[in-house]
């Protein structure tokens, strides 16, 4: 349970957070590692699944995509309300009860017993989720020390990853050997054990000053602040635009790969996921340049690393595909981790507001851009489809370069 101040009161004058070393820091970065994986191993658990829901519920096959698009818009309309709700009452209670809800929901998804069902337990159980992303970045920046909390949003991230592929990886084969209801129980029960391990390591916050009710206005007043922000505004973009390309490529580059001249089956297809690894590891190694190069260095590097690994899928090569796909993959974790963090070091007051509506941005671009990039690859082919992301790649460089000064010191 968190530990609150009474509104008006500050913390404590010497508290500077945990260091890196400290156990309190060791513990944090474990429990929100731990998180990322309750929360991205339950928001993406059909997706691997989704012809065999599809044929067992005799829905269409984007009908069935519906199991993943209503939990990511749960959890995007979401992040604001419950980010005001942890101003409240606290980080982690906040993040105990969304994650607490969210496994019980998951729990009972393999209970649906109609498609309708299925659907409402899945919205509801991204609108819990919501209560997670925004709400960890902001924990982080009150309780480690200024100098590391970028390392510690990259753990985070790289919790994120694991996470996102542990869902896709541990529900194909239970779904293949006993169908989706089973795929949906072993993800759920590898979410809770998860979600337990979070509640066990995570400790009291200490930097967590209570903020009054502000009212709707109020609320509103906070958000527009941040809107303003040009920093934290390119930041949002940068989330919009990023994650709408991430998933445009992951979305229909199976689709190439299917076709000639690769006709890879969809098993063998569908272990691209693994490209997710790199993203494990660019999230926490990009966290730690940034304390030699500072934040505006390391993302440009992220961007440009995203942008090289796209040309490298514009061959003929599944080989050089693969090799490109891992690069990009790891360019974009790089990216959103540094982004993430970034946003609440910028925010003096309402972190957690200003790291929601990153993720709204996130969740956003994730809807509208990974929908548009498939009218693009079935017009345009996979070569137009990469284009078009490298240059989504190449606007987000020139914004943060421009707004982001190139003297500010690393965190």
């Amino acid at each position: 349970m968190a530990h609150t101040v009474r509104p008006g009161s500050t913390p404590s004058p010497r508290w500077d957070g945990h260091a890196k070393g400290s156990t309190a820091y060791t513990r944090i970065l474990a429990g929100l590692s731990f998180a990322g994986v309750a929360t991205f191993a339950q928001l993406y658990s059909t997706q691997a699944v989704l012809p065999i829901l599809a044929s067992d519920l005799q829905v269409s096959a984007a009908e069935a995509a519906l199991t993943i698009s209503l939990a990511t818009v749960g959890l995007a309309v979401t992040v604001i309300p419950w980010s005001f709700l942890a101003d409240r009452i606290g980080r982690v209670r906040a993040m105990t009860w969304g994650i607490s809800v969210a496994t019980v929901l998951g729990l009972l998804v393999p209970l649906s017993t109609s498609f309708e069902m299925l659907l409402a337990l899945r919205l509801l159980e991204g609108m819990a989720l919501g209560g997670i992303p925004a709400i960890a970045i902001a924990y982080l920046n009150e309780e480690v020390t200024r100098a590391h909390t970028a390392l510690a949003a990259g753990s985070y991230v790289a919790g994120t990853t694991l996470g996102g592929l542990a869902g896709r990886l541990v529900a194909g084969p239970a779904g293949e050997l006993w169908g989706w209801r089973a795929a949906a129980l072993a993800v759920s029960i590898l979410a809770t054990l998860a979600a337990v391990a979070f509640l066990v390591l995570v400790p009291r916050a200490r930097g967590f000053v209570s903020a009054p009710a502000a009212g709707l206005l109020g609320a509103l007043r906070t958000l527009g602040g941040h809107l303003r922000n040009v920093r934290l505004l390119v930041l949002y973009v940068q989330a919009f635009l990023m994650m709408g390309g991430f998933v445009a490529v992951y979305n229909y580059l199976g689709f190439r790969l299917s076709g000639e001249p690769f006709g890879l089956p969809a098993t063998l297809i569908s272990l691209i996921f693994l490209a997710y690894l790199s993203g494990t590891l660019t999230s926490r190694w990009s966290a730690g340049l940034t304390l030699r190069f500072g934040r505006r260095t390391v993302l440009l590097a992220g961007l440009a690393l995203s942008t090289a690994g796209l040309a490298l899928t514009l061959t003929q090569s599944l080989a050089v595909i693969l090799a490109g796909l891992v690069v990009f993959t790891g360019g974009f974790f790089a990216v959103h981790s540094i982004g993430a963090g970034w946003t609440g070091a910028l925010a003096s007051t309402g972190r957690a507001q200003a790291a929601s509506l990153y993720n709204l941005a996130y969740y956003l671009g994730s809807s509208i851009i990974g929908w548009a990039g498939g009218l693009v690859f079935q017009s345009l082919g996979w070569n137009a489809l990469a284009a078009a992301v490298m240059v989504l790649a190449c606007l987000t460089a020139a914004a943060v370069a421009v707004v982001h000064p190139r003297t500010e010191p690393a965190p």
